[in-house]
């Protein structure tokens, strides 16, 4: 390969060489410098392109002569990152690259690593991207909004005896996490919330493999909370409550109580975990779910924006908008500020949320 490489550039350089001979030959100048000048630059030209050719991840961008570096871009976005409250975790750079014309990203956050992509003039920032090439439920898709919704008021809201608000998410979306957040508080405070409130996931199964649009870990952890969910349901908002914090899962499922070894026989047998998640995938599919979360309120994708935002106090008003015999908790006074985005400790971050509202399909 090195040979043919360095074949191939002493070829091209040769070429160079004759082209501007050919174009100075009858210009009144001292040849013999000139031409000194050319084997010089000749040899510069050829050891570059052997050395691109034996480095094919190498780019004059990253040396910085057309605009900042790759490195620069990623370290630009890092800090975007952390200084405009996309992440409630100090989020790192673990590594740079390229793909299709793109700089690509990978960053931790606490303990998870995400995918990004930015434009390599560093205007636009993607927090994952979709490959057009691939299954539709793949692994790596980008964060968009759900579909436009015509605005709802309380009235509009069909009533019914036992409403049920079902959020659809994936664990590891800043948003996800912000409306679990939201849903975990208004339980806390209101305990007989919980018997209106469903979270389900995002994602697909091939065989008894789930899937998720951030990665294998993700998609583990939408695995283990749906197996809670169906199988330790008195442990459920507990689990969340505690995991939404830092992504602490060994440690939150120690602390909660989990039953540990009936969690890993549901998440290894197929006919249990993957069967689960199956049920919320077909679900998500029949409603059209396109971003994490999207609320679904007795079969009608809802905005919580209608009713308040991404607080425990819109979702308390949306579970009494649906009912049609009022719940005493109704008059209940809930927190009304958005809950944080991503992990933190708090229900509420001091930092600006961001305009995206939704990691989507």
């Amino acid at each position: 390969m090195l040979k043919l490489t360095f074949v191939k550039s002493v070829s091209f350089v040769k070429d160079i060489i004759k082209n501007i001979k050919d174009a100075i030959k009858n210009i009144p100048i001292d040849k013999n410098a000139v031409f000194a000048g050319i084997a010089v630059v000749g040899i510069i030209v050829a050891g570059a392109i052997i050395y691109m050719g034996l480095n094919p991840d190498f780019s004059l961008s990253n040396l910085g002569f057309f605009g900042p570096s790759d490195k620069q871009l990623a370290d630009k976005a890092v800090d975007y990152i952390n200084n405009n409250g996309l992440t409630q975790s100090p989020a790192s750079l673990v590594s740079v690259s390229e793909e299709s014309g793109l700089v690509k990203i990978k960053i931790k956050v606490g303990v998870n690593e995400f995918d990004s992509y930015i434009t390599k003039d560093g205007k636009l920032l993607f927090p994952t991207a979709l490959k057009m090439d691939g299954n539709e439920n793949s692994s790596s898709q980008n964060d968009q909004a759900s579909d436009k919704q015509v605005a709802q008021t309380c009235d509009s809201l069909e009533k019914t005896a036992n409403p049920m608000i079902e959020a659809y998410v994936v664990s590891r979306c800043p948003y996800g996490l912000q409306m679990q957040r939201a849903m975990s508080d208004a339980v806390k405070n209101v305990p007989s919330l919980a018997q209106y409130l469903k979270v389900r996931y995002i994602g697909s199964v091939d065989g008894n493999t789930v899937t998720s649009m951030h990665g294998d870990e993700e998609a583990k952890e939408n695995l283990r909370q749906i197996c809670i969910r169906e199988e330790q349901a008195s442990e459920y908002w507990n689990y969340v409550a505690c995991q939404m914090q830092t992504g602490d899962t060994a440690g939150c499922e120690a602390s909660t109580g989990i039953d540990s070894a009936k969690l890993n026989a549901c998440v290894s047998a197929g006919n249990r975990g993957a069967a689960y998640a199956k049920e919320d995938f077909n679900l998500a599919a029949k409603y059209n779910v396109q971003g994490s979360p999207t609320l679904i309120v007795d079969g009608v994708k809802t905005s919580e924006f209608d009713f308040g935002g991404r607080s425990s106090d819109a979702i308390k008003t949306i579970c009494c908008c649906a009912s049609s015999t009022e719940p005493t908790f109704c008059s209940t006074k809930l927190n009304t500020a958005e809950a944080a985005v991503s992990f933190s400790p708090t229900y509420e971050s001091s930092a600006s949320n961001s305009d995206s509202t939704s990691c989507g399909q």
